[in-house]
């Protein structure tokens, strides 16, 4: 199974800010070392985060990056010599996969999603690949 590692200051930052954020969903971009996207001994590295709004129109249940600050986020990581790994986003009451939404709505081919699960209380980081045609679940290590 492919893999992804989290710095375990960002893992410990998409749960805060997950919390934070709730009951909306929160939103943002993940940047590091993409690896070699398939090779297990090689995985992507997230070692940032990037915050962006949420400008959906249901942000309880929906979620949609600000594009201008997605832009300059996208721009910060890139500035600054990381890869773009992928995107995250939180489900306040959800399980921490992707939903038929978040599937119609994907939209950048190799990226990472993370997904912040507050369900239950206990706060749970899931990650899929986006193959342009379908999610494929990767293991995250926190290293």
């Amino acid at each position: 199974m492919p893999s992804l590692r989290l710095d375990p200051r960002v893992h410990e930052s998409l749960v805060v800010h997950a919390r934070d954020g709730a009951p909306e969903e929160v939103c943002g971009v993940l940047g590091g070392d993409g690896g070699s996207r398939d090779a297990a001994d090689d995985p992507a590295r997230v070692t940032r985060l990037e915050h962006v709004p949420n400008v959906a129109e249901r942000p309880r249940t929906r979620y949609e990056l600000d594009p201008e600050a997605q832009f300059a986020a996208l721009q910060r990581i890139e500035d600054d010599g990381d890869d773009v790994v992928g995107f995250y986003h939180s489900h306040p009451t959800g399980p921490a996969g992707p939903s038929p939404t978040d599937e119609a709505q994907a939209t950048w081919p190799d990226a990472v999603y993370c997904i912040v699960s507050l369900e239950n209380g206990d706060p749970t980081v899931g990650a899929w690949r986006w193959t342009g045609e379908r999610f494929v679940i990767q293991n995250i290590s926190i290293y």
